[in-house]
């Protein structure tokens, strides 16, 4: 590893909270939290324990694979049209039980029925790519939340300003909406928490076959537009979710109104992203791609998200990109 960046993973680690490293939590295969059964009376067992799950992506097919295995909710997944339902329940239900717990519906299916109020829990991960105007559909889910469990909204560290050299950011750093795609972030932002929900900024998502390595290392044209040094945030799909089901588990008492930045909690750079995922058998032998960024180009930010590891008794699963890559040869 270069020098620079050895330097600055080094005043990273420095200035961030001595409190960024917890206890290993009770698990199954996902990073959860503890306690990872419901405790409720019977009264309120059958409503209590619903989530629907807005966006059936890769993230929120993760989630209802965590949730159906982990935790006795009932789940309806919305999606934007039903032409991957048949796959998705073959997916997601690989137990029997768990094809009793999860329906699914389109959005507008959602919206349009008499819905209103319906699910103790909704978490909202469905990508802006979808939706006309963002914090409209933001507002929208809202009204299928009836308040007794958690509102939760998966954004990103897109809303944060562009102007960072090294320096760390947390989830109290001032934002910037001097564009319109980080303003439609914020708005959608200010959506969720004014409806009581909370915000989980995630940092880069990533998987074996997704991610900014997959473009720059298989679909590129082998030239990144970028300094090689530049710092880059991630977070894998799964920690993603996992992260979703510790929010839901410490309840509105804990996380209404608040934002939680999310991240592996170990920045990496372009082109360590390379160099980690050239390990893996499905990238081996790749070229590296020539980085063409300007000197006075700025490095970019640090996520420090050790107050929401503490907050949401949650920690990633794969501390770091080179470490899921080690596991991938």
């Amino acid at each position: 590893m270069a020098v620079s960046t050895a330097l600055l993973f080094l005043t990273a680690a420095l200035l961030m909270s001595p409190c960024h490293a917890f206890a290993e939590p009770k698990q199954s295969l996902y990073r959860l939290p503890s306690k990872t059964r419901l405790d409720m009376s019977s009264e309120t067992a059958e409503t209590a324990s619903s989530v629907a799950i807005i966006g059936m992506g890769v993230l929120g097919t993760s989630l209802a694979k965590q949730l159906l295995e982990t935790t006795d909710y009932n789940l309806m997944g919305i999606t934007k049209s039903k032409s991957r339902h048949e796959d998705l329940l073959k997916e997601i239900c690989t137990v029997s039980e768990y094809k009793e717990r999860l329906q699914l519906m389109t959005f507008e299916e959602a919206m349009s029925a008499n819905n209103n109020d319906q699910y103790p829990n909704v978490v909202f991960c469905a990508p802006p790519s979808g939706f006309e105007d963002y914090p409209q559909a933001i507002a929208s889910a809202a009204k299928l939340h009836n308040k007794q469990g958690s509102f939760v909204f998966t954004s990103s560290g897109g809303v944060y300003p562009d102007v960072f050299d090294g320096e760390i950011v947390n989830e109290m750093t001032t934002l910037d909406e001097s564009t319109p795609r980080k303003a439609r972030g914020i708005n959608a932002e200010k959506e969720c928490l004014q409806n009581g929900g909370c915000v989980l900024r995630l940092a880069g998502l990533y998987t074996l076959e997704r991610g900014a390595h997959n473009y720059w290392l298989e679909r590129g044209d082998g030239v990144v537009k970028g300094r090689d040094d530049g710092i880059i945030n991630l977070l894998h799909y799964d920690d993603a979710a996992s992260a979703c089901v510790a929010a839901l588990r410490v309840g509105p008492e804990i996380n209404s109104r608040k934002v939680f930045l999310i991240s592996d909690g170990h920045s990496t750079t372009r082109k360590s992203i390379c160099e980690s995922a050239l390990q893996s058998a499905r990238y081996k032998g790749r070229e590296m791609p020539k980085f063409e960024g300007a000197e006075d180009e700025k490095r970019g930010k640090i996520y420090d998200g050790s107050w929401s590891e503490r907050t949401l008794n949650w920690k990633a699963m794969y501390i770091s990109f080179d470490d899921f890559m080690k596991t991938m040869v």
